[in-house]
């Protein structure tokens, strides 16, 4: 029975290239795979894809008992399909904190390693394989990098990211500022996207001092036509918070290039998160909180509802 790859609910580069990458890996060493989507992928995601020749994965709603699976790029049952617990999980390779949650029918493996890029655990684990990568999964490792470290911007970005992908760069001839500049331009037009999907795009579900959140990441190298729209962005929060049953959508818009982010501060309870997480002064409806731009480094672990 084939098995299925794939990321979270919210996909991003990473949670989309990864499934692709582990696809090549597992029928290259003779295990019948297959990536999978649990959403529509970001346009970044999107640009890379055509960028080295793939054709994005089916989307998958949920699975079916015993299907046999591997998850990249999260272990957080709240981003994978409701049936996870009855499927037949083979392995978890991510980067993020341990959640807990999932039950398995089996002893599995478990990668979880503090790396900024889930693709940059899987080329370690390939081990001797990696040197037979073809041309388009090294271009999505190296995208996959360039889009979790932000071109190494972000705070996650480690030794190993950074070689790893200034090697691949150096293999394919890319210019790594050039490239990564077409991929963040990518990333920033947001126009066709409603207010509801700019909240879940790349969103994840947290549990903090008794509060849900939906902790929303939108990275950009032009935050203005995120920001103007402000307003209907707010308006939407509760409806996404009341269908998805959290408590409160959180909201960052990443300046890329100013290594800032701007929180929409909606409400009290917003108020409290952004002053006792951050150490903010709010005086409006928005907090621009300087050097933040990393969730899963810098804002998930200091948040505070109290």
């Amino acid at each position: 029975m084939t098995t299925l790859i794939f990321g979270h609910k919210s996909p991003d580069t990473d949670s989309t290239g990864s499934p692709l990458i582990w696809e090549w890996f597992l029928n290259h060493t003779g295990i019948d795979a297959k990536a999978a989507l649990l959403g529509t992928p970001n346009t970044e995601a999107v640009f890379v894809a055509k960028r080295w020749g793939f054709t994005l994965p089916e989307i998958t709603q949920d699975v079916e008992n015993d299907q046999p699976c591997v998850i990249v790029d999260t272990n957080n049952p709240a981003e994978l399909p409701a049936n996870i617990n009855n499927a037949d999980v083979r392995a978890i390779i991510d980067h993020h904190l341990l959640v807990g949650g999932l039950t398995t029918k089996n002893p599995i493996n478990i990668t979880i390693r503090p790396l900024a890029c889930t693709a940059t655990i899987m080329h370690q684990m390939m081990g001797e394989h990696a040197k037979k990568m073809p041309e388009g999964i090294k271009g999505l490792v190296l995208s996959c990098i360039l889009s979790d470290t932000l071109a190494f911007r972000s705070p996650t970005t480690t030794p190993m990211d950074k070689e790893l992908a200034e090697k691949l760069a150096k293999e394919l001839k890319i210019d790594i500022e050039k490239y990564s500049s077409e991929m963040f331009e990518a990333k920033s037009d947001v126009s066709a996207f409603s207010d509801a999907e700019l909240l879940r795009m790349d969103s994840k579900e947290y549990e903090v001092d008794g509060k849900k959140f939906r902790v929303s990441v939108l990275e950009t190298t032009a935050p203005k036509p995120l920001l103007d729209r402000k307003d209907a962005l707010v308006k939407a929060m509760p409806i996404v918070a009341k269908e998805d049953k959290v408590d409160q959508v959180l909201l960052f818009v990443v300046d890329i290039l100013k290594e800032e982010a701007t929180m929409l501060v909606p409400n009290d309870l917003t108020k409290t998160v952004a002053e006792k997480s951050f150490d903010a002064k709010v005086d409006g409806d928005t907090v621009v909180l300087p050097g933040i731009m990393s969730r899963k480094k810098q804002i998930i672990p200091n948040l505070k509802a109290s």
